[in-house]
């Protein structure tokens, strides 16, 4: 069974910054693009970065471009979304998303919230 968990939401004061995590389990992870997505009450969800299968490219919404930075750890089946700058309109419920490669099968984690709020 595929999961992804993520971890390391909150809330933080405009200008903080925030370390999302998503750990991944039941899939082989190396063969997965991973997403993270956020989605703000009332608003369609939204890419926010991507990074490819073995970490070599990344790819940023321009809203967050310079102040967020995908990275992953194969060796630990995670990705990690670090989050600076932060400003109110980052808050959102940000969720994790697998892809495969070939395939183009996709899986969601359940999402964490991400407050910035004075």
């Amino acid at each position: 069974q595929v999961q992804l968990v993520e971890s390391g939401g909150g809330l933080v004061q405009p200008g903080g910054s925030l370390r999302l995590s998503c750990a991944a389990s039941g899939l082989r992870f190396d063969m997965h693009i991973i997403s993270w997505y956020r989605q703000a009450p009332g608003k369609e969800r939204e890419l926010v970065a991507v990074i490819g299968s073995v970490g070599g490219s990344t790819n940023y919404a321009d809203l967050v471009k310079g102040r967020f930075t995908i990275s992953r750890d194969n060796a630990k089946n995670t990705v990690y979304l670090q989050m600076n700058s932060l400003k109110p309109e980052d808050t959102a419920v940000y969720y994790c998303n697998a892809r495969h490669r070939f395939s183009g099968q996709k899986h969601w984690g359940q999402g964490t919230q991400v407050t910035v709020s004075s």
